[in-house]
């Protein structure tokens, strides 16, 4: 019977391999193959090995693209994320706590508000009615403000089901010793709150750093462009310079997917921390 079942999973395992194989390293293969073409032979959009390799070639003219756009690009969208992602952990993290340990009559609508930031998608007029009124629209810190609100409900959830692991004699013994809420929060609860608050860094930076949709509505302008914006460089009513945009797509994707693939381990643990301690 065990070895059955341990052929059964011998099985599985290889299905999924074949399948996130698919799923995922081939599409990124042919970005990497169609990155290297020359112009004629990347407008095929086939997979085949290039016959003439210009990588060299189409990665300095990404670059020098409408007076290295891509570089401000880049600039552009590490301030996004760092602010956003920064805001989101340190407001989430004090909202998470106050929920998990203050029980009100309030506690049910702020629930309700944050699973409704998970469910309902966002309004893009209204925020845009209400960035203009106050001067924030077209504005950085207006769209850092629109991804920490977009964001947040996520991030609650996850620093609330691991608050709730942390012993509440924590707090009263801090209380005992002094130290008032705000020290409460940054000296005690915040520093256990570690192994979550790496995971929604992680996640939330990848999210935000591939926002295609947000920067496009509250951010407009040539010099506001964001990484994702950049692939409108080298499409044209003529036609499309795929050689150019698959070298841009890469050059975009390689930050996420490093990080992502190096905090891979961290991520899974922040996410499960709530429940293995539960």
């Amino acid at each position: 019977m065990t070895g059955r079942r341990n052929k059964n999973n011998h099985w599985l395992s290889t299905v999924a391999i074949v399948v996130s194989t698919v799923v995922f390293v081939v599409p990124f293969a042919f970005i990497a193959l169609t990155a290297v073409k020359d112009q004629s032979q990347a407008a095929e959009l086939d997979f085949s090995w290039p016959r003439n390799f210009q990588f060299v070639e189409n990665l300095v003219a990404v670059v020098e693209a409408r007076d290295y756009m891509l570089i401000i690009a880049f600039i552009n969208s590490t301030v996004l994320t760092v602010c956003s992602v920064a805001l989101m952990v340190l407001l989430s993290a004090m909202i998470a706590y106050v929920l998990a340990r203050r029980r009100s009559r309030w506690n049910g609508l702020v629930n309700f508000l944050v699973l409704s930031g998970l469910i309902i998608p966002p309004a893009v007029v209204p925020t845009i009615w209400v960035l203009q009124g106050l001067g924030l629209f077209r504005t950085m810190p207006g769209l850092i403000l629109v991804e920490v609100a977009f964001g947040m409900s996520f991030s609650i959830m996850l620093f609330r089901a691991f608050v709730s692991t942390v012993p509440r004699e924590l707090d009263e013994a801090a209380t005992l010793d002094g130290a008032g809420p705000v020290r409460l929060f940054f000296r005690v609860i915040l520093p256990l709150l570690r192994p979550v608050a790496i995971t929604v860094v992680v996640v939330q930076s990848v999210t935000v750093f591939n926002d295609f949709t947000n920067p496009l509505y509250f951010l407009p302008g040539d010099d506001n462009a964001t990484v994702q914006l950049t692939l409108y460089n080298f499409q044209s009513q003529l036609g499309t310079r795929y050689n150019l945009l698959f070298t841009n797509i890469l050059l975009i994707t390689i930050p996420p997917l490093l990080m992502f693939l190096f905090f891979n381990r961290r991520i899974v643990a922040g996410m499960t921390a709530g429940a293995i301690k539960g």
